[in-house]
């Protein structure tokens, strides 16, 4: 299933709106945004036995992957296509030559293609050396070497090769919000609804009619909009006009695929700033779907590209060193002082913590007395439950 170069081809219906949702759809450019935001906030580091690495080549190759990407475009970057097309493709450039690479370069997936590959081919599947891919440049087609790209495929049921477009399912949603939105501009510049007309039972000459609409829009315009009485003529009424049905449709048409868009991508509405008036969400609530947005959509899709880079990048070169996001200083997933106080106090109380075990969480020095741990006195073993019993046991 190779992808049309031709972003604009009519032929391609599905990809005419899929393919361009990120420009034409002011949703999925804004759910796009919000994730990719994210996404570069939590930092990528190595590790090697545990410990962090801050030197060394492999270090300086993801701190700035090339001359003109920093380490949060490398991330941006590959969220955004990955979200957009189903998969990304990291580059080494065309001075590679073998062995670890010295830039990684990000490709536009719309214009990778593949030749060679005939279903699942178990022997050579795995390595990708049945595969020949190329790069469609503006006046050439560019021969890519399996071994000098890593590609990030989200699953496609439809191709082995290559991934599937996350908007495809949302085509008809997509083609809708479209022609919405084009009939609403069309409404607002050629056919917009007057808020109301004046009705008179006298016949009038036009130049009467001018002189009787300029006197309305001055008292009772849109710029006087706080007054409230309308002094009428003779035999004259104003009556009030609303939109039509499907005017009124379209915006419901509108509102349901907005939501549509954000499931789709997992993002709650109160991170997307979304905010209805029918419901009343408090601070506690907003920072619920904050941390739910992290958890259930962030590091889930993090964790993927620390998957794929962990097969086909740092197993590839045979190396010991593993990528991984730094998650710590994400505010989204700190627990907040009064719950952490809470659990620390509920943990001593039953024996699981001690004092100096907390002060060293949470970076203090530790005190004299806080190895010990001290039973509530209240506490009495579960079979001497009766006072009897407990003074027998204490040879009472």
């Amino acid at each position: 299933m190779e992808k049309d170069f031709l972003l604009d081809n009519p032929d391609n219906y599905q990809y005419r709106f899929t393919g361009n949702g990120y420009i034409q759809n002011a949703w999925v450019n804004i759910a796009v945004g919000i994730l990719i935001r994210n996404i570069a906030r939590a930092s990528f580091i190595l590790v090697r036995g545990g410990s962090e690495i801050t030197s060394g080549p492999l270090y300086e190759l993801f701190r700035r992957p090339s001359s003109s990407m920093s380490r949060y475009d490398l991330w941006k970057e590959t969220a955004a296509w990955w979200l957009l097309e189903g998969e990304a493709f990291w580059w080494f450039g065309p001075d590679y030559a073998g062995g670890l690479p010295k830039a990684l370069y990000i490709l536009d997936p719309r214009r990778v293609r593949h030749e060679g590959y005939n279903g699942l081919d178990v022997k050579n599947d795995f390595t990708g050396k049945s595969r020949r891919w190329f790069y469609q440049t503006d006046v050439a087609l560019l021969p890519l070497l399996p071994d000098e790209i890593i590609h990030f495929r989200d699953w496609n049921p439809f191709d082995p090769v290559r991934g599937v477009n996350p908007l495809a399912a949302l085509a008809l949603e997509l083609e809708q919000d479209f022609y919405a939105n084009k009939a609403n501009s069309q409404l607002l510049k050629n056919n917009a609804i007057p808020q109301g007309i004046l009705k008179t039972d006298q016949t009038i000459r036009p130049e009467e009619a001018d002189a009787l609409e300029r006197r309305w829009e001055s008292k009772y315009g849109s710029i006087r909009a706080n007054r409230n009485i309308a002094v009428l003529g003779r035999g004259t009424s104003f009556e009030a006009l609303s939109f039509s049905p499907e005017v009124v449709k379209l915006f419901e048409l509108k509102r349901w695929n907005l939501y549509t868009i954000l499931a789709k991508y997992g993002i709650p509405p109160r991170v997307a700033n979304m905010y209805e008036k029918n419901s009343s969400l408090s601070g506690k609530d907003t920072a619920e779907q904050h941390r739910a947005f992290w958890q259930y959509t962030i590091i889930p899709l993090l964790k993927q590209f620390e998957n794929i880079l962990e097969t086909k990048f740092f197993a590839r070169f045979g190396l010991r060193e593993e990528g991984i996001f730094d998650l710590r200083d994400i505010p989204e997933l700190q627990e907040s002082e009064d719950a952490q106080s809470s659990r620390d106090i509920a943990e001593i109380t039953a024996g699981l913590k001690t004092i100096n075990d907390v002060l060293k969480e949470r970076g203090k020095e530790p005190k004299s007395w806080g190895d010990k741990w001290y039973r509530p006195k209240n506490l009495v073993p579960v079979d001497l439950q009766s006072g009897d019993n407990a003074g027998k046991e204490h040879g009472e």
